[in-house]
């Protein structure tokens, strides 16, 4: 029987890595990594001359039998943070245990923690998204749960989309929905925005970001759904049915999906 490790490594600041990690990663017969020459710079850092094997989401299904019956003893890292969190990681497990391997997850570093603690939204309940669809009705009904969310939401995106992302947000639940944006976690030039996604908008329209960020999102307020409907019942007073109703909720900060409920409700 093999026993796999799954060790998390920093996801910037090299200092983060834990004590158990290390001495996981020296005693095991194998390192299996993500990305090998991204991985022996860590490795070589902290003096650890260990056989590496790269195993991503390409060759995770072809490669990783080949080593479970190899080895007794592997640890698996990804690129940064805990193996499993949106990364081939998760795959990885499967096998294992489809096989009657034994499976150790040691805690450690992941992005999306820091950045919902520091984003200053509810932590008592949340949910993790990991990356949302690029395009389609895929990312549509995502947004969309979203936008209806009770829970506060965190996902990982790329930079170069947070705008496109924005946009959708703004689309979705609203102008006036609080957003919290973290770069560059644990690293130098750590930072986060925090306000609402109307705000962030135009923060950050001038800012040229890097790398990947987390976004944490608002749960839907249940006031702010009823102070909708109130403005909605006025609008009706004043004639407004159908989509001009919609479009005026919608001007209001109302979110999409809430708009155009609203708008069905009644009728000419």
């Amino acid at each position: 029987m093999t026993k796999l490790y799954l060790v998390p490594t920093p996801i910037g600041n090299l200092g983060d890595i834990t004590l158990r990690a290390l001495e996981v990663l020296k005693a095991v017969d194998v390192i299996a990594a993500e990305d090998t020459r991204h991985s022996k710079k860590l490795l070589d850092h902290f003096g650890i001359d260990k056989k590496l094997e790269r195993l991503d989401a390409h060759t995770i299904t072809q490669r990783a039998p080949k080593l479970y019956d190899i080895y007794e003893t592997i640890a698996y890292i990804s690129d940064a943070g805990t193996p499993g969190i949106s990364d081939p990681g998760a795959e990885l497990v499967r096998l294992a245990l489809e096989r009657g391997d034994e499976v150790e997850s040691l805690p450690g570093a992941t992005a999306f923690v820091p950045a919902l603690l520091q984003s200053g939204l509810p932590t008592a309940r949340f949910c993790f998204e990991g990356f949302l669809p690029r395009k389609g009705q895929d990312r549509k009904q995502r947004l969309q749960a979203i936008a209806a969310s009770s829970y506060t939401t965190c996902f990982y995106e790329s930079a170069k989309r947070v705008q496109s992302t924005l946009k959708d947000l703004a689309e979705y639940c609203g102008e006036a929905r609080q957003v919290s944006i973290s770069r560059e976690l644990t690293k130098r030039y750590e930072t986060t925005y925090r306000g609402s996604v109307q705000a962030l908008q135009a923060e950050l329209a001038e800012k040229d970001l890097k790398g990947e960020v987390v976004i944490v999102v608002s749960p839907q307020e249940e006031q702010a759904s009823n102070d909708f409907e109130s403005e909605a019942a006025l609008l009706r007073e004043e004639g407004l049915y159908g989509k001009s109703l919609q479009k005026a909720l919608k001007a209001m900060g109302a979110p999409r999906n809430l708009a155009y409920q609203l708008s069905l409700n009644e009728s000419e």
